[in-house]
């Protein structure tokens, strides 16, 4: 498990200031429209660059399976996070290969995310956390936009369903917010600590890592 996770690295520059903030998990995008897109090749440069226990986590967007399952296996990630559309039936199909399954919440809250983690129940197939994004009409991640707060501090914290990792238009401001409104496990940010797209803002990130986590340990 981690606490907070710098998604959308793209440089081996980047990777290493996150972890030597104190970022505890590392996105690595392999979605090819995305701005943060990172081919195999520089996402093993960033892998082997990373310290010892920095939780690598690789996101898919409706890629098959053949393809997660490579991508997982040959670079030793930690964690396949699935940010489409991927059905319930799609985890079954991922082995046991531990999955953050985000899901991107709207006006209708989290009921379609209940129904969906009872499916992944019916089938065996329960995410390690689930990741709770902001719904951007024609975007799968990435937008910057704020999650909805209200409806998420209705997620379930009585350990009946996977852990929560709130995603969603994070910054250093509002991270502290964040926290103390929804009580998530993690958080999770990628535009938020940017400069420009794929690329991370040294004192953003050092400033986010350390406005989560002491958030984090307040609210426990």
């Amino acid at each position: 498990m981690f606490r907070v996770k710098i998604c959308g690295v793209t440089n081996l520059q980047d990777a290493v200031l996150a972890a030597a903030a104190g970022a505890e998990a590392i996105g690595l995008n392999f979605y090819p429209k995305s701005p943060r897109f990172v081919t195999a090749d520089l996402a093993r440069q960033i892998v082997d660059a990373l310290p010892e226990g920095v939780v690598k986590v690789g996101l898919f967007v409706n890629a098959g399976r053949e393809e997660v399952c490579r991508q997982f296996d040959e670079l030793g990630l930690d964690l396949v996070q699935l940010h489409g559309d991927e059905p319930p039936e799609f985890l079954a199909r991922l082995g046991d290969r531990p999955v953050i399954r985000a899901f991107r919440v709207g006006d209708d809250g989290l009921a379609p995310m209940i129904r969906y983690l009872a499916e992944c129940r019916r089938l065996g197939s329960m995410p390690r956390l689930v990741l709770a994004d902001a719904r951007v009409k024609g975007l799968y991640g990435g937008s910057g936009e704020v999650a909805d707060w209200e409806a998420l501090k209705r997620y379930p914290a009585d350990g009946s369903l996977p852990p929560l990792v709130l995603a969603g238009g994070l910054t250093p401001e509002n991270v502290g917010e964040a926290v103390r409104a929804v009580d998530p496990a993690a958080v999770d940010t990628a535009s938020g600590v940017e400069s420009s797209p794929g690329r991370k803002d040294p004192a953003l990130v050092r400033r986010f890592v350390a406005a989560a986590l002491e958030a984090l340990a307040d609210a426990r």
